[in-house]
């Protein structure tokens, strides 16, 4: 199978950005092209999200339109009425009466003292940036790195932003991830060029550099982003074509969790809100359960912990003084 490395290489996945570089943030949208069963695993310490509970195996909603990743915080959570507000002239949405409700779950990240412009008056803009987000939502390749919702992430090291990564499990299933990388740690070895993730690489994606000769103690120990460290939480989401049930999509979001692990030293801190939704689109049926579904899980943690070192590896400085330098900007 020949793929861009991408999460739409899944299929029925729509990714589209929204960047704004004035104000150091943006909004990432993900669109189903059918109905997509989702779950989602929070880990983090200090999340934030919006309409997460129905995704519970034990909530009624079966399946839901899109997810939204971006920055803002609190007030990111706005960019979901965007995309609300896009799906619902397409008639992409849940019918309920007569009505259409488009379900549309969001998880943010901190952003705010990035060194952007946030002087945005009354309204936030996240609305709007989510509905441009939506609107721009396609099926082919997007740009990574400081777009979307990796706009204005930072990690302990060097520049955050957004990653994506894909495999083919050997039952055949298609399993990719999207991930917007603002950990208050590093995903990057001690002070080095060398990424945590690097055992997972694949086709020198993110610079083909392996692990240092030696990992010391050094290296090993905690790296943290200078005060205030709220300024933190990765974000993403891993997909499959398999045809999962909520409980199904539940461990394997959980299991996803595992990749962002290897790529970030440590994660899931306490000001962290480390956040992975699963969404499984259902073309390709799973196969005898427990050994498919951790095959799943397996390429999960893989495309996930690949996701973080190329959303890095693929991030520019903020164009603004005293913004954090980009990996390429320290290593290139």
């Amino acid at each position: 199978m020949r793929t861009s490395n991408s999460l739409t290489d899944v299929g029925d996945v729509l990714v589209g950005h929204a960047t704004d570089l004035a104000l150091g943030s943006g909004v990432t949208s993900i669109v189903f092209t059918v109905p997509t069963v989702v779950s989602v695993s929070v880990l983090g310490g200090a999340p934030g999200g919006r309409e997460q509970e129905l995704l519970a195996p034990e909530m009624t909603a079966e399946t839901v339109d899109a997810v939204v990743l971006s920055g803002g915080s609190a007030y990111g959570l706005d960019a979901a009425g965007g995309v609300q507000a896009a799906l619902r002239e397409d008639g992409r949405a849940t019918r309920v009466g007569g009505m259409l409700v488009p379900l549309v779950p969001q998880a943010i990240l901190f952003d705010l003292l990035n060194g952007g412009d946030k002087g945005w008056g009354r309204y936030p803009p996240y609305r709007d940036l989510g509905y441009a987000a939506a609107r721009a939502a396609s099926a082919g390749l997007f740009p990574l790195g400081s777009v979307g919702a990796g706009t204005g992430a930072t990690t302990a090291t060097v520049k955050g932003g957004l990653g994506t990564a894909s495999t083919r499990t050997a039952s055949g299933h298609v399993v990719a991830a999207i991930a917007a990388v603002n950990a208050a740690a590093t995903p990057t070895i001690g002070d080095s060029r060398h990424f945590w993730a690097a055992p997972f690489e694949v086709a020198a994606e993110f610079g083909g550099l392996g692990w240092p000769a030696r990992i010391t103690a050094d290296d090993m120990a905690l790296r943290l982003k200078r005060p205030p460290v709220q300024s933190s939480t990765t974000i993403g989401l891993v997909a499959t074509d398999a045809t999962l049930t909520k409980a199904q999509a539940k461990r394997l979001a959980i299991m996803a969790h595992d990749g962002l692990a290897r790529a970030i030293w440590p994660a899931h801190l306490p000001l962290d809100g480390d956040t992975i939704f699963a969404a499984a689109t259902g073309r390709v049926p799973l196969g005898d359960p427990l050994p498919a579904l951790a095959q799943l899980g397996h390429a999960a943690a893989s495309v996930f912990a690949r996701a973080v070192a190329r959303g890095t590896f693929e991030a520019t400085t903020l164009p603004y003084p005293g913004a954090q330098p980009a990996w390429r900007d320290r290593f290139g």
